[in-house]
């Protein structure tokens, strides 16, 4: 998933539906950007779907190049939600942000 799709979802409001570890998933972006290796990242809460922890909503960090999809979903993001800072430290560069 190319992170302009994340992006554009944060900057609607709107939740992403995305396939991550084999699962399908519903979240609201709340960062997007690159670690300091240069792989692309997302941090986002999970609203819905299935996690290979068995955590279905909270926090996630997700690799956006291990992601699939990336659909803009017709639901209205909720975000920021609580515990969100900005400048999150998993993200050396930063493309996005609440």
């Amino acid at each position: 998933m190319w992170w302009h799709v994340a992006c554009d979802a944060l900057e609607k409001g709107c939740c992403l539906e995305l396939q991550y570890d084999g699962y399908s998933r519903i979240v609201e972006v709340h960062a997007v950007g690159t670690t300091k290796d240069g792989n692309p990242i997302m941090r986002c809460w999970q609203v819905s779907g299935g996690s290979v922890s068995g955590e279905r909503t909270g926090w996630k960090l997700f690799r956006l190049d291990e992601a699939r999809g990336g659909l803009i979903y017709h639901e209205r993001s909720q975000a920021p939600r609580s515990g969100y800072k900005r400048g999150d430290p998993a993200i050396a560069f930063i493309r996005c942000q609440i």
